[in-house]
């Protein structure tokens, strides 16, 4: 009989929610066959077998939150052959890339000892299994590494286990938090849990605002030609499978402006006080679905025509909708949109999806009177709101990137040439 084993899900996950359990007991499974669904952070994934042979015991059910490394499944290999020979091969893979690691935790604090001097003083005569950029990252925070709990493998430390040591896991903000009032006091409560998308959309805009120094410039767009043409070849987006929308040219417009204002599709790392300006494309969209906020990202974005992108949107907005987006799918931006003028609302501020450094947010359109010509005319002006980390991107420049846009928009032929 084997264990089956919770297995690592990402960087930085360390447990999931289970959404759906795919096998029975006593059914035969295959090496790679999905045994299960699990809900983490902002996706749903299928949980694959290392294994093949006969499920004996389920010991998780939909609603769990199993830990990686938790036993999730006993599996009887018993004349399970390649597939057992296979699953037997990974777990002494494992074992040996185990006893590797703790000889390297073992020897590094005598490594560290010849580290510079402006560092604090390494852990002496505790051999602390942590890579060295977990144990820097203690010093830097002030922190005995022989007091932080791992959560990893033999107890092994990750940076957020430094992290949530230091009480900063949920942001200062949170940490700092007082406590609520009992408001059963006033009247009848509902209290909810937090779901996994709740939790991590929490924990990444508090780190977001609490990291980044935002400033939200806004402008408007006069769309009017912009909104015919739309029109005029919806019917062509409608044939290749998609949908014209706004998003979907607002997607073509940024990617442009991102190579006219390279700055904007950056990173900034302050501990190295260097700044990484990304030579790809790909672009986040913000998608409002049953479970909460998800951004996809849409990758090379500068090298698609607005008919593709408008067909990968709808697909890839779709699969958000139906819980079906990988966790890949979503890292790796450079720049978001989000797009409420469906909704309504004539302004916002968002905040910036860190690790990037600008977040173009746009309002519902509206016609009003514009002086053209000696005449007031009607004309279909949208707001847009464009929100930046004012450590790298200067309050002139993102007037000009934002006034680049709203031109690309004004003028659709020109984003042509």
């Amino acid at each position: 009989m084997s264990e089956f084993k919770l297995p690592e899900l990402g960087e930085g996950i360390e447990k999931g929610t289970v959404v759906s359990i795919l096998v029975s007991q006593g059914d035969r499974v295959e090496v790679d066959q999905p045994l299960m669904e699990l809900e983490t952070d902002k996706a749903v994934m299928e949980v694959p077998s290392s294994m093949a042979g006969v499920v004996e015991e389920i010991l998780v059910k939909d609603g769990d939150e199993p830990k990686v490394g938790q036993t999730v499944f006993k599996i009887d290999e018993s004349g399970a052959g390649e597939g057992k020979e296979d699953a037997e091969q990974e777990e002494d893979a494992e074992e040996e890339k185990d006893a590797q690691e703790e000889a390297e935790a073992a020897e590094e604090p005598e490594a560290e000892k010849d580290e510079p001097s402006q560092d604090f003083e390494p852990v002496k005569g505790n051999l602390v299994p942590a890579a060295p950029s977990v144990r820097r990252l203690a010093r830097e925070k002030g922190i005995d590494i022989s007091q932080v709990k791992g959560s990893g493998p033999l107890g092994r430390i990750s940076e957020s286990d430094v992290v949530a040591h230091a009480g900063e896991a949920r942001g200062p903000a949170a940490a700092a938090a007082p406590s609520l009032p009992d408001f059963s006091k006033w009247g009848e409560v509902e209290t909810e849990k937090f779901s996994n998308v709740r939790r991590a959309t929490a924990k990444a805009m508090a780190n977001a605002w609490t990291q980044i120094p935002h400033v939200t410039q806004h402008d408007q767009a006069d769309i009017t030609d912009l909104e015919r043409l739309r029109k005029q070849f919806a019917s062509r987006a409608e044939k290749a499978g998609g949908k014209l929308t706004v998003t979907a040219i607002l997607l073509k417009v940024m990617a442009a402006a991102l190579k006219e204002f390279p700055q904007f599709n950056a990173s900034i790392d302050v501990r190295q006080e260097v700044v990484h300006l990304k030579k790809y494309i790909h672009l986040g969209v913000a998608v409002d679905t049953p479970r909460g906020l998800l951004v996809p990202v849409l990758r090379n974005v500068d090298q698609k025509g607005i008919i593709e992108i408008a067909v990968e949107l709808g697909e890839v907005a779709g699969r958000a909708r139906d819980g079906k987006v990988s966790l890949e799918e979503m890292q790796g931006g450079s720049c978001t949109l989000t797009n409420l003028g469906g909704i309504g609302g004539t302004s916002f501020t968002p905040i910036v999806n860190w690790p990037e450094v600008c977040i173009l947010g746009v309002s519902r359109g509206s016609k009003v009177p514009v002086w053209q010509d000696g005449e007031w005319v009607p004309r279909l002006m949208m707001p847009l709101s464009l929100s930046y980390d004012h450590r790298i991107i200067d309050g002139a420049d993102a007037a000009r990137f934002l006034r680049w846009i709203c031109e690309a928009l004004e003028e659709p032929f020109l984003l042509a040439l």
